[in-house]
């Protein structure tokens, strides 16, 4: 993995990325596109989709908190991406969870080309009709116990929908199809924070956009940073004796801090 050159492609770009995401975490993603060393743009008003998808580079979608208006704002935002060819991410949050985000996600899939899908395990079986056939119906975190079986059901999913499917959990899996990345960093603190997932999916984003020849890898090049980010935080949280709104900062701090020799000293990952 040619850490350096995705970390120096991110920050001598600055290109700006748009994201249409969780209310609840917005100003959160926004924090981390910053501290990765992009701009950030939050926008989901459908009248200006096309003025704001044109000065863009990188489109971060996220239903969380879906409505019908920000629905005609995704897609008119997706297609324009499509067209200009630019790097777009889906966070398909609680997609499982109604029937009207399971409909939306359906359709979106069918007309849009998405270059990573991001979420947990429960999120992308939720994606995959007769998801039970791919034998993972019952697993809902990654361990080492189930990991062959998890990263075999990945990438089918990789393939049925030719892009990268990026899954968080206590075990992180990357994977095109082809090749796959098994991340083992990372800390349960990271789940006790609302939007760590959300930004996530905007730091991939900003990664993903920023080295477009070479998407696997800077996808779990943002994996590791946001994993290595929160172990770190933890240690520092507890060293100070505070708590998770202390850690939500701390997180952001590292994403900015780490340089391309923590990352080599840190991580802990295999290709598979």
């Amino acid at each position: 993995m040619n850490i350096d050159k995705i970390m120096n492609n991110v920050k001598d770009k600055h290109q700006l990325i748009h994201s249409i995401t969780n209310y609840v975490s917005v100003n959160d993603c926004a924090n981390i596109i910053l501290a990765s060393g992009a701009s950030p743009i939050m926008a989901d008003e459908a009248l200006e989709m096309d003025d704001i998808t044109n000065i863009s580079h990188g489109l971060n979608i996220n239903i969380g908190m879906l409505n019908q208006n920000k629905e005609k704002s995704i897609y008119l935002a997706c297609y324009k991406a499509n067209n200009l060819h630019h790097p777009i991410l889906l966070d398909p949050v609680g997609v499982g969870a109604s029937s009207y985000r399971q409909h939306f996600v359906s359709s979106l899939l069918k007309s849009i080309h998405f270059d990573v899908i991001r979420g947990n395990l429960s999120e992308i079986k939720s994606l995959v009709e007769n998801s039970l056939t791919y034998g993972v119906d019952t697993i809902e975190t990654i361990t080492q116990d189930n990991l062959d079986e998890v990263i075999e059901f990945i990438k089918i999913v990789a393939k049925q929908f030719h892009c990268i499917i990026a899954i968080s959990s206590v075990i992180d899996v990357i994977s095109n199809g082809n090749q796959t990345y098994v991340i083992y960093n990372g800390h349960p603190y990271m789940s006790k924070i609302t939007g760590s997932g959300c930004m996530l999916s905007a730091l991939t984003t900003t990664y993903i956009t920023a080295n477009k020849n070479n998407l696997l890898e800077a996808c779990a090049l943002s994996f590791l940073i946001m994993a290595i980010a929160g172990e770190k935080a933890y240690d520092k949280m507890i060293d100070n004796k505070v708590g998770t709104s202390s850690y939500r900062n701390y997180l952001i701090d590292y994403v900015s801090l780490l340089t391309s020799d923590d990352i080599r000293k840190e991580a802990n990952y295999e290709i598979r």
